[in-house]
């Protein structure tokens, strides 16, 4: 499923494509919105989104197999709720 996919299901519901796709932008830069002051997003059942830190840290280059820094930094995470994980069994 993509963003389009999600859009027409939930226009099953609203009625229209145009409040469909409003509903779904809404929802996804309000998640936006929260991951980028360093809030979770906790949907109960559904899941959670939060912030993790990733460490420096060193890589290789798989090209021509130098070593290089990574820096550090914030990236998404999202971990599924008990119902979610219990649903796709």
């Amino acid at each position: 499923m993509n963003k389009s996919d999600l859009i027409n299901e939930v226009a099953k519901v609203l009625g229209t494509k145009k409040n469909a796709k409003l509903a779904v932008d809404c929802v996804f830069q309000s998640i936006t919105k929260t991951l980028k002051k360093n809030e979770e997003c906790r949907f109960v059942g559904f899941g959670t989104f939060k912030i993790v830190r990733r460490k420096q840290r060193i890589g290789i280059n798989p090209q021509t197999g130098k070593k290089i820094q990574i820096k550090a930094k914030n990236a998404p995470k999202f971990i599924a709720g008990k119902a979610l994980k219990d649903a796709v069994k």
